[in-house]
């Protein structure tokens, strides 16, 4: 079973992509994760994960996410690798959502829009 949910805020806006000659829609983008646990100077850390969204999915996330938005996702892992400009072999892992969640963030602020109603959108 490959199944992995994570709860982060993206780090940069969203941006819909299309895969060349085909009419598929994506987004690429970053979520920070906080680590949860301080680390020897007592700060938290964060990792940076990339992740991928297709189709309607994707066009919701970017119409209603923005830098700092938090997000709750699920999804699959994938990993890969390919070689760079000078021959040295790289290895990624990126998440490939499937499902997500839009969550307010920890101010308590409001949205323009309900984030139950935004929710629904993508189902």
């Amino acid at each position: 079973m490959n199944k992995i949910v994570l709860l982060g805020k993206l780090i940069k806006d969203p941006e819909l992509r299309n895969v060349e000659g085909s009419d598929k829609i994506f987004t690429k983008f970053i979520i920070a994760v906080e680590r949860n646990f301080k680390s020897s100077d007592g700060t938290r850390k964060s990792d940076l994960i990339p992740v991928t969204f297709w189709g309607r999915k994707a066009e919701v996330i970017c119409e209603y996410m923005k830098r700092g938005s938090y997000i709750s996702l699920s999804g699959r892992l994938r990993t890969g690798s390919y070689e760079d400009k000078e021959g040295k072999k790289k290895y990624i892992a990126e998440v490939i959502g499937e499902d997500f969640k839009f969550v307010n963030n920890r101010r308590g602020e409001k949205d323009s829009k309900s984030t139950e109603n935004i929710n629904n959108l993508a189902n």
